[in-house]
């Protein structure tokens, strides 16, 4: 079957509501650990992770932040309208627009959109004990999101600022609760830097500074990538049929480097950072086969690694076509963006393992740890279920080698 016709029905699975953590352990590295190499399941705890990395690797995590990307606003007919902030369209670039200090624009999703067909939303927000109005005006619609512009009238603050003073941190729905103060800190990584996700990369919330030094301790890589976790992410999918979305990728050169030195030994840290070590690969492919080809250019479409399989350039070549490409534009960073599918019938090209959490039902992730373990995550997922595994983003973890 090709991949683009797979049916997600075949990727289901029964997971009871009490499986799912609603709350993280209150020690991250406590969590449970289970352990796939060469087919054999166990488990362990992760905090002695170390112990089951091969020697040599390489670990890739995702240094994303996430930020707090829901604003909510009240009409004086007392309706709550809620908008929730996906991507960044005015200026087009994460860094830039949270520097932005009168208006920006963003594609939203909207909560409660039918009170909300007309003018223009307001609320007075303090920041240093300073009122600050915050307005949003919704320009145009596509599908189920729409163009918001913000503007607020004091340029003393940029929108980082007003997303830290009247954001709301969203975290994801299958929670079946609201926000607490707990979450500002538990639902981000502790090497969180690049503000931009709307979703943590969850396998990394299971890491502490005693996991990160007992990594370096061992001699064992470590290395950064960033990828702003889009709210597709962890969504099941809802038709017959699957399909991506757009997410914004940020690799410095000397990360790509080492990972070109590396090749063989890479651990991703997530499903984010899968899904950026493989883009880098295939955009490498695009330098071969167009050497001119400019940033837009480079955006892996979701079908492309299925479309071109019988490719057979070498992980190492395409790297160097990235390396020679920063070099000709005078760059230090890679900045594109990916809509990578990765789904059963995909050939991996640069990750040798990965750490994981617990997907979702027919979810994109749990088509990608398919794809990894050829086809074996029912056998893994039922070890998680029948030997009291937490689910989902505050749940345990998994190394899959």
């Amino acid at each position: 079957m090709k991949t683009q016709e797979i049916r997600i029905e075949d990727y289901n699975y029964s997971l009871p509501d009490e499986r799912i953590a609603k709350f993280p352990l209150p020690k991250r590295d406590e969590s449970k650990l289970l352990l796939y190499r060469n087919g054999e399941i166990s488990e362990s705890i992760f905090k002695h992770i170390t112990d089951y990395l091969p020697q040599n690797s390489l670990m890739v995590f995702n240094n994303t932040r996430v930020i707090q990307a829901r604003l909510l606003f009240q009409k004086e007919t007392g309706a709550r309208i809620e908008i929730f902030c996906l991507e960044p369209i005015e200026p087009h670039d994460y860094a830039l627009i949270f520097q932005e200090t009168r208006r920006c624009s963003w594609t939203c999703l909207v909560g409660n959109l039918k009170k909300w067909k007309e003018g223009t939303l307001s609320k007075t927000i303090f920041i240093k004990d300073q009122p600050v109005v915050l307005t949003a005006d919704k320009k145009k619609s596509h599908g189920d999101t729409h163009l918001i512009e913000f503007t607020w009238d004091n340029e003393t603050y940029t929108f980082a600022d007003i997303l830290d003073a009247a954001g709301v941190l969203p975290i994801p729905p299958y929670l079946h609760r609201e926000t607490e103060k707990s979450d500002l800190q538990t639902y981000q990584t502790v090497y969180s830097k690049i503000k931009g996700s709307v979703a943590a990369p969850t396998a990394g919330l299971h890491f502490t500074s005693e996991v990160l030094a007992d990594i370096d301790a061992r001699g064992i890589g470590r290395e950064e990538v960033t990828l702003h976790v889009g709210a597709g992410t962890f969504k099941p999918v809802k038709s017959d049929t699957i399909e991506g979305h757009t997410e914004f990728i940020s690799v410095r050169r000397s990360s790509i480097e080492r990972i070109k030195s590396n090749l063989g030994n890479i651990i991703a840290v997530g499903t984010t950072s899968v899904r950026t070590l493989e883009s880098l690969y295939y955009m490498g492919v695009i330098l071969d086969n167009n050497p001119e080809a400019t940033s837009e250019d480079l955006v892996v479409k979701q079908w492309m690694p299925y479309d071109m399989n019988n490719n057979r350039l070498t992980a190492e070549r395409s790297l160097q076509n990235i390396l020679d490409y920063l070099d000709k534009h005078d760059a230090d960073t890679l900045v594109t963006a990916t809509q990578i599918i990765i789904a059963p019938g995909y050939e991996f090209k640069i990750v040798k393992g990965i750490v994981t959490n617990f997907h979702q039902p027919k979810s994109t992730l749990l088509l990608l740890i398919s794809a990894f373990v050829k086809g074996n995550w029912k056998s893994i997922y039922e070890y998680a279920l029948e030997h009291d595994f937490r689910f989902l983003s505050y749940g345990d973890s998994s190394l899959l080698i």
